[in-house]
């Protein structure tokens, strides 16, 4: 059954946004850096929240707002996962969540693995948890990221406490073969690790891709593993503070358990009952559009670079709406960004934040109109002609 593809809002009338997208640089710049989406909200979600201004519904997140239970059935629904709702908890945004499960299975000191090139915020989170960061690559082999199992069992055998996860990776747009994730979590019960896994943009997995929740990778994955979700980047949903800390142990169940309750109490309100509407059955067919949208930008871009920026190298992402592009052989440095905002007003983001693999690269966000991301392309591509 095809599905009609979700139309982004007007420019015009995303200028009026006051978030970090539109409120970064002058209107002469066409921002696709950070991870905002260009779409209206889900019907339901929009609901929801009018329907809580109405109320005055403004005070603090209850014990239960719900989410827990519709998060199960979301992940039954859409990833064939069965979630134990007394293994849900909420927290603020799902980096909170990350630092805080970090520091609560780590030693002032350990060493916590990420796999560059990788979302800038892990960087900070794990110094700020009390942990030192220890770098494993991904590796590329045959058009395919691929996490580095040999790499990440050396640094465990060394003393490394901890695998931070992308999954699916951000900025690459992979999703972790089960395969893979199987034997990370074997790799790291060998070693007395935990591997606590980042699945934000889980929902906007391509087809034919398939995502793989971490916890559910095998019985290993469920003793060793945390996860941590959000509806906030499929729906947009970032500003309003709730995300999910997933276990499926005894074990992990009690670190998650054993956190502050200010922990918890940091779920924004209006975050809980987003997510609830986000999650619900009402909002599948908002989902499945954005995806026929972003399925069919991932594609253009490739067609885009091919015409008007040569030399571009950019792999179709299995997820997502991040595209990462590298233009080293364009000979604009190692931060290439610096120029494309400058030169042709194009604001993406720089690729060196992303580790030192990002050298020479760009991330772009692909979640907006075919025609912002058309004239942004072609934007870039006029520097090539100067």
């Amino acid at each position: 059954m095809s599905v009609t593809p979700l139309q982004a809002l007007p420019v015009d009338q995303l200028r009026q946004r006051s978030s970090t997208k539109w409120r970064t640089y002058p209107e002469d710049v066409l921002p696709l850096f950070v991870a905002e989406t260009d779409f209206p909200l889900a019907p339901a979600i929009t609901q929801r929240l009018e329907r809580a201004v109405e109320l005055g519904d403004t005070g603090y997140t209850p014990p239960d707002p719900g989410i827990r239970s519709a998060f199960v059935a979301f992940a039954r629904r859409r990833f064939g996962w069965d979630v134990e709702p007394r293994r849900v908890r909420s927290t603020c945004d799902v980096m909170m969540g990350v630092t805080e499960i970090v520091r609560a299975i780590i030693e002032p000191g350990d060493r916590v693995v990420v796999t560059p090139p990788v979302y800038p915020p892990f960087y900070d989170c794990v110094p700020e948890a009390g942990g030192v960061v220890e770098r494993v690559p991904l590796t590329h082999v045959d058009g395919r990221w691929e996490l580095d199992l040999a790499g990440i069992e050396a640094a465990l055998a060394d003393g490394a406490r901890v695998v931070l996860l992308c999954n699916p990776h951000n900025p690459t747009g992979t999703t972790h073969a089960q395969e893979s994730l199987a034997a990370l979590a074997e790799i790291a019960e060998r070693h007395g690790a935990r591997v606590v896994s980042d699945e934000i943009h889980a929902p906007l997995t391509h087809a034919p891709a398939e995502f793989t929740p971490f916890l559910a990778a095998s019985d290993a994955a469920a003793r060793v593993g945390f996860a941590v979700t959000s509806a906030s980047k499929a729906f947009n949903l970032a500003g309003l503070k709730c995300a999910l800390m997933v276990t499926a142990s005894d074990a992990t169940t009690a670190v998650v358990d054993a956190l502050p309750d200010e922990v918890e109490w940091r779920t924004g309100l209006f975050g809980a009952l987003a997510g609830v509407a986000a999650f619900d059955p009402a909002s599948d067919a908002w989902l499945d559009a954005l995806l026929a949208t972003l399925d069919h930008n991932r594609r253009l871009l490739a067609d885009l670079l091919a015409a008007h920026v040569p030399g571009a190298r950019y792999e179709i992402p299995d997820a997502g709406y991040l595209a990462w592009v590298d233009l080293s052989e364009l000979g604009w440095g190692a931060n290439p960004a610096v120029k494309i905002l400058r030169d042709a007003k194009v604001a993406l983001h720089f690729g060196p934040k992303f580790g030192a693999e990002g050298a020479g690269h760009v991330r772009i966000n692909i979640g907006c109109a075919p025609e912002v991301l058309t004239e942004a392309v072609q934007r870039i591509g006029t520097l090539l002609a100067r």
